[in-house]
C-alpha cells in the first residue's frame, strides 16, 4: 500500500455514522484504514510540524460538519496490518527519520474517531520504531495506547469521558456559534492545569465566527486561536 487509499462516495455513505458501532471489535492485529499520508500539521499547539497521519475508519460521533464523512462507516474500509500500517510511516518518512535529533517523526492518530479501536499495540510498535505518537479525539471512548500528545477535541453531540479530559495535553474546541463558548470553559474546567486550550472556528463559518473568537481570546487570555492552515495553504 502506498500513499492515500481509495476514496469512498458519500452517496455511498449516507449521511450519518454507524451509530451502532462494537466499541473496539477489531482485534490487535489490524486496524480498518481510511488513508494515510506525510504532511504538515494544520492545527492546533504543533501546527506547522511535519507529521505523518494514519486515519482510522469507524465514528460514533457523527458532526454534521464533519469533512472526513468517508472516514464513519468502518466496514468500507479495509483491516490493514499494523506491521504493514507501520512499514508505510517509516517509509514515507525515511528521510525525516535520518535527519531529525530529538526524537523520531510525530504520527497523528485520527478519524473517524481513533478510541473505538484498541491502540495499545499500533502505539507500542510506533514507539518501539521512535515515533512520536499523538491522537485526535473526541475523548468519547476509553481511553487507549500510549500517547506523547493527546488533543481532545469534545463534541456536544456525545461528550468526552473524564479518563480522556484528564489526560489531554491539548484541549481544542471547533466554535460554530457563539453558545459554544461556554461549552469550551465547561471542558476548560475539567482537563488538567497544564493542558493547552485552543477556540477554532468551523471551517463554513470561520469568516463570521474568527473575529468572535479573536475578542473572546482578548478578554480570555488562557485561551489561544487554532486555525486550519492546511486547508489555507491547501495541503492534506
Amino acid at each position: 500500500m502506498t500513499g492515500k487509499t481509495a476514496n469512498i462516495s458519500l452517496e455511498a455513505l449516507g449521511d450519518s455514522p454507524q451509530l451502532n458501532v462494537d466499541i473496539k471489535r477489531f482485534n490487535s492485529s489490524g486496524l480498518p484504514l481510511v488513508e494515510a499520508f506525510y504532511t504538515l500539521q494544520g492545527e492546533g499547539f504543533h501546527q506547522g510540524k511535519a507529521a505523518y497521519f494514519i486515519r482510522l475508519a469507524g465514528c460514533d460521533v457523527g458532526c454534521f460538519w464533519c469533512d472526513v464523512k468517508e472516514s464513519w462507516q468502518e466496514s468500507a474500509h479495509p483491516v490493514i496490518e499494523i506491521e504493514e500500517i507501520i512499514r508505510e510511516a517509516k517509509q514515507s518518512t525515511i528521510n525525516t527519520q535520518q535527519s531529525m535529533v530529538n526524537g523520531g517523526p510525530i504520527i497523528v492518530i485520527t478519524g473517524g474517531e481513533p478510541l473505538l479501536h484498541d491502540l495499545d499495540e499500533l502505539t507500542r510498535q510506533l514507539q518501539v520504531q521512535h515515533f512520536k505518537t499523538h491522537i485526535e479525539t473526541s475523548g468519547s471512548s476509553p481511553l487507549s495506547g500510549s500517547w506523547d500528545w493527546i488533543c481532545l477535541s469534545p463534541k456536544k453531540f456525545k461528550k468526552p469521558l473524564q479518563e480522556v479530559l484528564k489526560a489531554a495535553n491539548e484541549l481544542k474546541v471547533i466554535v460554530y456559534n457563539k453558545s459554544d463558548f461556554k461549552w469550551a470553559e465547561e471542558n476548560a474546567a475539567l482537563v488538567s492545569s497544564g493542558c493547552k486550550l485552543y477556540l477554532q472556528p468551523e471551517w463554513s463559518k470561520s469568516a463570521e465566527i474568527t473575529p468572535l473568537i479573536i475578542e473572546y481570546i482578548k478578554a480570555n487570555p488562557q485561551w489561544q486561536l487554532s486555525l486550519q492552515v492546511h486547508k489555507y495553504i491547501n495541503i492534506p
